[in-house]
């Protein structure tokens, strides 16, 4: 009963690559203990479905052989089509009650076949206070069955344990309270930028207001050199990070690439907007990035043209010890965007809500 719940390995399966993170604990904060990342071949994993299990686990194999990594037990993420996050309005009752009721509550809100999701929830205000009239407000999560058993199946096959399923998006803030703390009355949106999604997480208090996965990403950027400049896949991935390729400058796809984040950036406004009209509070106050495909030229600069508010880099080591050279990296600017949701998956511990 005494004993601490021993620490998880956080994994973030992206599509392009698994990062792992473990973390030591170090008096009020912690360290890293294990990090690393695995590139994962191109079509492995699209829109967030593990297509080929057997080049996945190979990747994670590799990883944490490679990274001495010896922690079996993992916490994962989802997100994407496959994960619905939904704040509700119940009428005041008990935690028993609300057990009792929550299937048949969330039958009203989840898309899906209710028997093909897990459902988890989370009381976020009990509605006791005097302007709350009775209601009670829950954030609702589900997650369809079969997508978390592909994840949890090929960690299962790499020979490790999956102890913890969380969203992408409640990791993120994981990671982002602990570097940053809270800080009261800010609307804060976390928008983290991966190779086949984005995921916007938007948060004030310690609490998620909104959130929502763009099914678009790094790859988008990819496909459009290959397309519009006739470019192979590998060509085209290299242009897309500054690097000139078969006498192409820069220069030349920096067009195409400002073309795509003008649609990237249609979407956010979406989100944005959508937000605006459905919660309480109307304003953003600024945007913290992740992702490697945040790196993208131009991409921070257009954003905060866009919305008119401050955009800063997501820094999941900011309060967590990383002694950089001791894993091999040379800057830890340059891996530090791609890692934030596994530094909040590497938070959780077995049998966390």
């Amino acid at each position: 009963m005494f004993r601490k719940p021993k620490a998880v390995v956080g994994l973030d399966i992206g599509s392009s690559a698994i990062k792992a993170v473990e973390l030591k604990a170090t008096g009020r904060t912690y360290k890293v203990a294990g990090f690393g990342t695995a590139p994962v071949p191109p079509d492995a994993i699209v829109d967030g479905a593990i297509i080929d299990g057997g080049a996945v686990v190979e990747a994670m194999r590799r990883l944490f052989d490679e990274r001495g990594i010896k922690t079996k037990q993992v916490a994962a993420s989802l997100s994407g089509n496959a994960v619905i996050v939904k704040k509700i309005s119940l009428p005041v009752m008990t935690e028993s009650e609300l057990a009792d009721s929550i299937h048949w509550e969330a039958e009203q809100y989840i898309p899906f076949d209710i028997q093909d999701v897990n459902l988890d929830y989370q009381i976020v205000d009990p509605g006791t206070g005097p302007e709350n009239r009775g209601a009670m407000e829950v954030l609702l999560v589900a997650a369809k069955k079969d997508k978390i058993a592909d994840y949890t199946g090929v960690i299962a096959q790499a020979g490790r344990h999956p102890v913890v399923v969380d969203v992408d998006a409640f990791a993120l803030q994981n990671a982002y309270e602990a570097n940053y703390g809270i800080e009261p009355g800010v609307v804060t949106v976390l928008l983290n930028a991966g190779a086949s999604a984005i995921n916007i997480n938007i948060i004030t208090d310690g609490q998620s207001l909104f959130t929502r996965d763009i099914s678009i990403g790094g790859n988008t950027y990819t496909e459009a050199l290959q397309k519009e400049l006739n470019l192979p896949f590998e060509s085209a991935e290299l242009l897309k990070k500054g690097v000139p390729v078969e006498g192409m400058t820069f220069e030349e796809a920096r067009p195409v690439i400002r073309a795509v984040t003008e649609n990237v950036l249609l979407e956010i406004q979406k989100t944005f907007d959508f937000f605006k009209a459905t919660a309480a509070s109307d304003r953003i106050d600024r945007i913290v990035l992740s992702g490697g495909a945040s790196r993208t030229d131009g991409f921070a600069e257009m954003l905060g043209d866009r919305f008119g508010c401050p955009v800063e880099p997501f820094d999941p080591f900011r309060k967590i010890g990383f002694d950089a050279a001791r894993f091999g990296v040379d800057d830890p600017q340059e891996v530090a965007p791609t890692a934030a949701v596994a530094v909040g998956l590497a938070l959780r511990r077995a049998g966390d809500r």
